[in-house]
């Protein structure tokens, strides 16, 4: 059951909480669940703890799909791990959602629904067995560089809710990298898979950081609150900064003929991003978008009888 949300204070109180609210923020402490706090901020803050959380779950699909046919014992038990890592993140998220009133079953049937979003990455197909690497090494190498500043959230329950996320996500990386570098050691066709999958997952990785920041409506409010603390673009810098040396100690060609070097700025320069296929994909026309949807709808109708069940059992030891 989601935490009460306290009281809302009377107008006339209302400026007083709000400047000690403020005053919490500047000087960069955190706010906890019985704090009094902006409505403004606790919805950001469910949208955010939401989408993330919906990102998670959703995200247990493109390599569960890669469970039974991982190519040894080894590597099925290494993904059967992340996968169930996985669906931990997806709880603690939950769990921090529900401290500011908001209902996991709701959030999952707005997500289902279509009234809620998840990350545009995990409406991609895994073709082959290198995607399952590539996403250890692209998608969890961005999560990496978006949610370690998460740590330092100003919501409490997310900001402790990360520091565990991100260190089963920082394993998560050097898991599917080491994967991609003993395929490269491998035989001309399993080069050739590992480099196809990299022209694939790119693009996709670079946008997972949202729109751009002159389009991102919501960010310059998140970072002004302390629940986010870079902006997009910043993060989009950082992964790229973060990614051209680890592509070229594994052996692979970054599929954008404009990356470059910048000696004056000490960045990497990238071509432009794709836009309108991000807005498609975020959408709900992506490739898989309807197939993880559909998995998702199918796992909370078919296992409905299982919530109940516990409801019941925890409704009759509480009376």
């Amino acid at each position: 059951m989601p935490a009460p949300v306290p009281d809302r204070p009377a107008t006339s109180d209302e400026a007083a909480l709000q400047a000690r609210f403020d005053a919490t923020i500047a000087a960069d402490h955190r706010i906890e669940p019985r704090d009094w706090m902006p409505e403004g901020y606790r919805k950001t803050l469910i949208r955010q703890i939401a989408q993330h959380a919906h990102s998670e779950i959703i995200g247990m699909q493109p390599e569960g799909d890669w469970l039974l046919a991982a190519p040894s014992l080894r590597r099925k038990a290494i993904l059967l791990a992340k996968v169930q890592d996985e669906a931990g993140h997806g709880m603690y998220l939950y769990s921090a959602a529900e401290t500011l009133g908001a209902d996991r079953a709701d959030l999952t049937d707005k997500l289902i629904e279509g009234r809620q979003k998840y990350s545009s990455i995990f409406n991609y197909p895994t073709l082959t067995y290198a995607d399952v690497g590539v996403i250890g090494w692209f998608v969890d190498g961005a999560a990496i560089c978006n949610q370690v500043p998460l740590c330092r959230s100003s919501y409490g329950p997310y900001a402790r809710a990360m520091i565990r996320v991100c260190k089963e996500e920082s394993f998560h990386q050097r898991q599917g990298y080491e994967l991609l570098m003993t395929m490269m050691r491998g035989t001309p066709e399993q080069r050739a898979m590992v480099q196809d999958a990299v022209d694939r997952w790119w693009w996709p990785s670079l946008m997972m950081f949202g729109p751009p920041d002159d389009d991102s409506p919501n960010s310059a409010q998140s970072m002004a609150w302390g629940i986010k603390r870079h902006s997009n673009d910043e993060l989009r810098q950082r992964y790229v900064d973060m990614s051209v040396p680890q592509a070229d100690v594994l052996g692979v060609t970054l599929p954008d003929p404009d990356l470059t070097y910048d000696p004056d700025s000490g960045h990497y320069r990238f071509g432009a991003i794709d836009w309108t296929e991000f807005k498609r994909v975020i959408s709900g026309n992506g490739p898989a978008n309807a197939e993880r949807i559909a998995r998702r709808r199918a796992a909370r109708d078919d296992n409905a009888w299982v919530t109940e069940a516990a409801t019941a059992y925890a409704a009759k030891h509480a009376s």
